[in-house]
């Protein structure tokens, strides 16, 4: 169990009173990062149905998982073994059986298929499917979309929470840096990437790194021009840029962190280009303490950009935490213009600076916490080009 039974308790809690400001009496939970949150569960079982059931005055969660994923559940929660139920393996991949028609008759035999029952209607791997097997196999009940109820109960952590964190951002500390040491002319991209993730995998002597949600971002040369690009087997080419986006990982809690490395002769274009980001990176920045808004350091974060005639339409930020594949992000706040979430000590995000100029960009992130006079950033690298 990672964190304290009384941690466990308190999240509940306060997951429990946004049910019920909601007017949501049952909640299934299908986000793994929202069953990490709320049990402690941690599998690689994602990719097939599993969930976590909250009933508003329940004492603790349900979760609801393949029988042959009982082991894990026992090991990783906190939960007693009575609220570990499982379904069969007659469910697998036997349509039209499905996990849902075990976890609709669950619910029945709780008699639960009357209430306001909240779905993460746009969570990953809750398909169309399963939402058909819910609304055909409870007609009683009202379905509502529980609008990330429990990804919002997560924006704000706990010191336990912070201090994965922080480190998390030793270990993303050591990745860059071997970034920077294993990207040179010649050499291959997966061969780069390879050091790239056994470091973050080996973290450091004291804090072991797990996977990432999102594989390690390596474009490079025109690829600097598009987002989201993996490594290929193509070699590093004197006079490209390369943009490295990567996070430490340690006990499913993230903190990203993106560089630039250019090499061969410093281009003036491009370092001028970085320079505006990160003036506008520590415009924004400065501009997050409590009270403050998102917008409030959106605002900051384009007023630079306005200046430098710099045109950017994507977010610039968004909150992380706990994370399973495929994002890191906790689907919250956004730092973007007109986001009037308020930010308080101990929300975390991920602001990531992007610039794009037809076939070449530049880009810098940092991992940023409020703290409870301004904020303070997880890891201490320069971002500058790193030129070689």
């Amino acid at each position: 169990m990672l964190f304290t039974k009384e941690e466990y308790k308190k999240r509940l809690k306060k997951v429990q009173s946004s049910m019920q400001k909601k007017g949501i009496e049952l909640l299934i939970s299908q986000d793994t990062s929202n069953m990490n949150y709320l049990t402690g569960y941690d599998a690689w079982s994602f990719y097939y149905a599993q969930c976590v059931i909250v009933h508003v005055n329940a004492d603790e969660p349900i979760c609801f998982v393949r029988a042959q994923d009982a082991g894990g559940a026992y090991i990783k929660t906190y939960l007693k073994n009575e609220n570990i139920i499982v379904y069969e393996e007659k469910y697998i991949h036997t349509w039209p059986l499905h996990p849902y028609d075990r976890l609709v008759e669950l619910i029945k035999e709780k008699k639960w298929d009357k209430l306001s029952i909240g779905l993460e209607m746009d969570s990953h791997y809750f398909t169309a499917f399963c939402y058909e097997k819910i609304k055909q196999g409870l007609p009683n009940a009202k379905l509502k979309d529980s609008e990330r109820l429990v990804n919002w109960v997560r924006v704000i952590k706990s010191e336990a929470e912070i201090n994965l964190m922080k480190s998390a951002a030793l270990i993303s500390e050591k990745g860059m840096k071997k970034a920077f040491e294993s990207i040179n002319p010649g050499v291959r991209q997966c061969d780069a990437v390879a050091d790239i993730q056994k470091t973050l995998f080996s973290g450091t002597s004291e804090y072991g790194g797990d996977y990432a949600s999102i594989a390690t971002l390596l474009p490079t040369g025109k690829g600097t021009s598009a987002s989201h690009l993996t490594h290929t087997q193509d070699k590093f080419v004197t006079g490209e840029a390369t943009i490295i986006e990567l996070a430490g990982v340690h006990k499913r809690y993230h903190v990203p962190m993106a560089r630039t490395v250019l090499l061969g002769k410093a281009e003036q274009k491009k370092t001028d280009a970085m320079k505006a980001t990160i003036e506008a990176l520590e415009a924004g920045i400065s501009a997050t303490k409590p009270g403050n808004t998102a917008d409030d350091v959106a605002q900051k974060f384009w007023k630079v950009l306005d200046k430098y005639k710099i045109k950017k339409e994507s977010r610039t930020g968004y909150s992380i935490g706990i994370g399973y594949p495929p994002d890191w992000g906790e689907h919250t706040l956004n730092i973007s213009k007109g986001d009037k979430t308020i930010l308080y000590p101990n929300v975390t995000f991920h602001m990531i600076a992007v610039m794009q100029f037809g076939d070449w960009g530049v880009e810098a992130s940092e991992s940023v916490r409020v703290t409870e006079n301004g904020s303070e950033l997880f890891c201490n690298m320069s971002k500058d080009i790193y030129v070689k």
